[in-house]
């Protein structure tokens, strides 16, 4: 299953606390059994984004406690667009069938 990440840095973060971040995760690495597929940083600094894939969502909860001290964080499932694409028709047709 795949994973959109998103984090943003907490705005009563000091540059203490982000100096503290950026020193954690200069040490982290993704638990073994997630593949990070895509790991964005926001332009403007504030934040970011990952795509992550993993059977395991224990695995996504595991990496973000390590920096929930330093950002709000969300994690959303996803799917790949054609495949909700062919759900959502698929739900069109139930609806049509029914009078």
């Amino acid at each position: 299953m795949k994973y959109v990440v998103s984090w943003e840095t907490r705005q009563t973060a000091s540059e203490d606390l982000q100096a503290r971040g950026l020193q954690v995760f200069s040490k982290w690495s993704p638990s073994d059994g997630t593949t990070f597929l895509q790991f964005l940083g926001r332009i403007d600094g504030r934040g970011g984004y990952a795509v992550v894939e993993t059977d395991d969502p224990a695995l996504i909860a595991k990496d973000m406690a390590v920096f929930s001290a330093f950002f709000d964080m969300s994690v959303e499932p996803v799917m790949e667009i054609a495949d909700i694409a062919m759900i959502g028709a698929e739900a069109v047709e139930f609806r049509a069938s029914i009078s």
